[in-house]
């Protein structure tokens, strides 16, 4: 094993990824210097300097202990992640899923990291990849400098594809005489901690469908094409998991009413029949004054996000405060780069962590996060960087990203597909994933306990 006598570490990219990375590595005595090239240098989705910023959804996944989320949020408590601790700490109401208050989780992260004694936050952009100990968690979003670096370093094409955000809008210009507050499945007018906008005739979802394939798209910019050299003008490419919901609408008049419109399990409590299609809105800040838009990423321009938006039932009056936008999202062919540490093939002092590696979701790229600087660390003292064994999710995560087929490679969230088959069969989906979490729980204690770790929850 080459030998490192300096215990430093640097950290491109403040997201996240780079955040927890930073964290993990300085708890375990690792000097950190961590750049981040906001606010001097913007990325065009993001709108403050805050370290840890959520720039899409403020969602961090399900909750509930049998789901793939949450059986990965176990793992993280488990292995003490600073980012998820404080994602609960300013989380907001939301039925099952984790949700926060973007600004407070983001300033929460930046106080914490600034206060400690082993990291050293430079504002600057990191342009080349550094000759020493460093993690590579610029986002989606690296910048264009950076990226040409990454792929002279991997002598190989960048893959990406084209992503999106939804809109947020003012609580007080919802009118709440059409919509109604319920999570799936809840009863009663004020249960619940969605808001829900109800198309309860077909034809008018129908001409809201015809509106989103018809109205006019904001074109790509000539720059998020030039990064990638061969990309030819409408060669894009959207990942299934967050399409943008005017190519959802323009599959078929009944995609948006089996996706993000779906009713099932939302009854509006004043009207005797189901729904045929409901927008939902979901809190963004703990003052409940903004809400943002489920589902609905766009790419729709201002103009168009007000006319055909204000469509919904309830959004009528509707008043935006951020439109939905997409942007090019980069990450590397990490089959071909990566081992499940996290470490480059052929520099075991290079690691990438984060969406850049193909890992979607921000719990995955917390949790590659905490291994990348958890391995940085062992490597800078000596030791072996570990694999996580592939019964645990973040384990899975990182065998996927690392073992995937190129031909077929997309970005890839939690979920119980990429965990090794359970022993028993014949459960239905809930006790499937029950098995899973317990299996999952009993691997990672038995896996620490072999390596004599025992992490330590964030204060």
């Amino acid at each position: 094993m080459t030998s490192f006598n300096r215990k430093e570490l640097i950290i491109i990219g403040g997201g996240l990824a780079g955040s927890e990375a930073a964290w993990q590595a300085a708890q375990r005595g690792i000097h950190v210097k961590l750049y981040e090239m906001r606010p001097s240098v913007e990325t065009g989705a993001h709108v403050s300097g805050d370290l840890a910023e959520l720039v899409c959804s403020n969602s961090l996944g399900s909750n509930l202990p049998d789901r793939a989320s949450g059986v990965l949020k176990a793992e993280l408590r488990r292995l003490g992640s600073l980012l998820l601790s404080i994602a609960e700490q300013t989380a907001l109401p939301a039925g099952t899923a984790l949700a926060v208050d973007r600004q407070a989780f983001a300033q929460a992260v930046t106080a914490r990291l600034s206060t400690h004694p082993n990291i050293q936050i430079i504002r600057a952009e990191m342009t080349e990849i550094p000759d020493e100990p460093v993690i590579v968690a610029s986002g989606p979003l690296t910048s264009a400098r950076l990226s040409q670096a990454i792929a002279r370093f991997s002598g190989e094409q960048h893959l990406y594809f084209f992503d999106a955000i939804a809109p947020i809008l003012e609580a007080s210009s919802i009118d709440m005489s059409i919509a109604y507050r319920a999570s799936r499945w809840d009863a009663g007018e004020e249960s619940g901690d969605y808001i829900n906008c109800p198309f309860h005739n077909k034809a008018d979802y129908l001409a809201f469908v015809e509106a989103l394939r018809t109205a006019e798209r904001i074109p790509l910019k000539t720059f998020e094409r030039a990064l990638e050299s061969g990309v030819r003008a409408g060669d894009e490419h959207y990942f299934e998991g967050c399409l943008p919901v005017e190519i959802i609408a323009a599959r078929g008049e009944k995609a948006l009413a089996y996706g993000p419109m779906r009713p099932v399990g939302l009854s509006d409590p004043r009207v005797p029949r189901r729904p045929y299609a409901v927008v939902q809105l979901r809190q963004d800040n703990l003052a409940g004054n903004l809400y943002n838009m489920v589902g609905f990423q766009t790419n729709l321009t201002f103009s168009e996000q007000r006319r055909v938006f204000r469509m919904i039932p309830g959004l009528q009056k509707a008043e935006f405060v951020r439109y939905g936008q997409m942007h090019r999202n980069t990450f590397i062919a990490a089959p071909k780069l990566l081992q499940p540490t996290l470490q480059t093939r052929n520099r075991a002092d290079l690691w990438f962590a984060g969406q850049i590696t193909g890992v979607e979701g921000y719990m995955g790229n917390i949790a590659t996060g905490l291994l990348a600087g958890w391995n940085a660390a062992r490597l800078l003292q000596g030791q072996t960087p570990l694999e996580l064994p592939r019964e645990t999710m973040l384990g899975a995560l990182c065998w996927y990203i690392t073992h995937a087929e190129m031909k077929d490679f997309q970005p890839m969230k939690a979920n119980f597909g990429i965990l090794p088959a359970l022993d028993a069969g014949g459960h239905s989906k809930r006790e499937r994933g029950a098995l899973h979490a317990k299996r999952s729980a009993e691997t990672l204690k038995q896996f620490l306990k072999t390596i004599g770790e025992t992490p330590t929850e964030p204060d």
